[in-house]
Parts: C-alpha cells; structure tokens; sequence
C-alpha cells in the first residue's frame, strides 16, 4: 500500500525509465534517459535521475519513502546487489547501497520482470492472482498474488524462458537446450529470421505479409512460445488473469489472435486444458505503460 511519494526506474539495456508517483499511486513525473553501461555511468545516471525526477514533482528528496529499480539480471534483494546485468556492463554492483549513499534515502532493487508484474497489476486494477510474461529480449514472467509479488527463495521464481521443452533443441545462452527463450523472445527472432535486424518485431508482419517464409516461421515459433508460456502458468499459479507485455506485444493483435487461437486448439483437445480458460484470461498490457517503473516504486520497502 502506498502512503508517501516514491521513485521507480527501470534500468534496460538502451534506456532507463524514471517516474515518481505520489502518496495515491499517480505518477506526478516521468523521465527517459539513455543507458550508459558500467558500474561509475549506471550510478551517475540514476543519480542524475532521480534529482530530476523530484524536481519535476516539486518535492525534496527527503519526502520520498524511497527509490525502486527494476533491472535485468540476478537481483539479491535483501542486499540491494545485481549481477550479470551483462546489457548495462554489471558483472556484480551493489547499486541499492551505492546509489542510497548518493542519495540520502532509501534504495530497493527487484528484477525487471518482477517489477513489471507488480506494476501491471497496479496499471490494470487486477485483483487476486495476476501472471505477467514479458515477451521482450528474453522471456520471463512475474506472478503477483493482491498486488504481493512471489519472489522465490533466492530471486528465480519466474524464469520460465528456461524450461527447457522445445523439440528443436537450439542452444541457449544459459547452457541448456530447446528453452522456450529460443522460439519466444526477441532474440529467437534474430536467429530465426536474421533478416530482420536488429529489431525484427518491428519489421515482422510486413515482412510476412510480403511472403516471407522465413519471417512467418519466426513468427509462428512466436506464437507457439507465447501460448506455451501462458500454458504453463495456467498450470503452475492458475491465475485468473495473464498478461503480455514486453516489447513484442507491440506486434499487435496478429500476436495476441494467434496466441488465443493456439490456446483454444488446445482447449478443444483436452478438457483438462479447457478447464483453465487460458485464452479468456490473457490481457495485454496498454502500451506506453511503465509497468516495471511503477512496480519498482510501489515495491519499495515492502
């Protein structure tokens, strides 16, 4: 519950996304700024920051319960330490001591994709049991029970891009083989239609309506990624609402259609999996919404 003003940032491989929320949850400030990578930039830039973050909402920082960061990597929270946040130069930083020194008040780090389902839940008023899977660079999700995310033991709760179940068994970057990160991601498109840069989703569906064999394969093994995805966080959590987000949410609807479709199928050949209503709970998340900012911010000191 939120009772004082707070900052959130998400810290990304390109950029970090600051807001400031006041004591009811309404963001009075949001900021952009590009991502330097390395321990000394990170710092300046989130330092930087917040002092902008609380001018912009005409507070000192001293009336802030705190500052939030939602980031890539292995977060130990109780710690305030990240590691192998390899996209902003982190091999091991204490940023949550760090930047607190810098800052005068508190400072709490949740992973990214953690930070993202609180803030969806927040963003869309869900209540009860919410699942958010991030379909960005890499696949993740996030499960939030009231609002109260489900952390795990030591932070990994949620890293499903890591099952390794897919028949075609590609090499992942985390030794495995066949994760559904290497079907369902942003970086499974670039291996499977390098053509299309180095941001496929944004080119994806004019390239298949072009007749792009190549592009249409990537986007089915999309689709079918996803669904698995939904699917097993039917299964695990039964939540009574998954939603997408990430950037490849903004391929649209032919993404989500495909994706309820590929639930349905399923549905109608189980009644097990009928039993879920999987495809009438998928949400997606409103673009433009800085989910992982605000889930940073709300989770302070929680």
């Amino acid at each position: 519950m939120i009772t004082a003003p707070r900052i959130g940032l998400d810290i990304g491989g390109t950029k970090i996304e600051g807001i400031a929320l006041d004591a009811a949850g309404e963001i009075i400030a949001r900021q952009v700024v590009p991502t330097v990578p390395g321990p000394e930039s990170v710092l300046q830039s989130t330092r930087g920051l917040v002092d902008t973050l609380a001018a912009a909402a005409g507070l000192p920082l001293t009336e802030f319960a705190g500052v939030g960061i939602g980031i890539p990597g292995q977060v130990d929270r109780a710690s305030g330490t990240v590691r192998n946040a390899y996209n902003m130069g982190l091999s091991e930083l204490a940023l949550g001591e760090e930047l607190a020194a810098r800052v005068g008040i508190p400072v709490s780090l949740d992973n990214d994709v953690t930070a993202a389902a609180i803030g969806a839940a927040h963003i869309m008023q869900l209540g009860g049991t919410v699942a958010y899977v991030n379909l960005g660079t890499g696949l993740a999700a996030g499960t939030t029970i009231d609002g109260v995310p489900v952390r795990g033991t030591d932070g990994y709760a949620g890293e499903i891009g890591h099952l390794a179940v897919d028949p075609r068994q590609r090499a992942c970057l985390c030794g495995q083989f066949g994760c559904l990160e290497t079907v369902a991601s942003g970086s499974a498109l670039k291996t499977h239609w390098p053509a299309g840069g180095a941001h496929p989703g944004r080119t994806l569906l004019a390239a298949v309506a072009a007749g792009d064999s190549d592009a249409k394969q990537a986007l089915d093994y999309l689709i079918d990624g996803a669904a698995q995805a939904v699917r097993v966080l039917g299964l695990a959590v039964n939540p009574g609402t998954i939603v997408i987000g990430g950037g490849l949410r903004l391929i649209g609807e032919p993404l989500f259609a495909g994706v309820r479709d590929t639930l349905t199928g399923w549905a109608r050949a189980s009644e097990f999996i009928a039993a879920l209503r999987l495809a009438e709970r998928v949400q997606v998340l409103p673009e433009g919404s800085p989910a992982a900012a605000i889930g940073a911010a709300i989770a302070v000191n929680d």
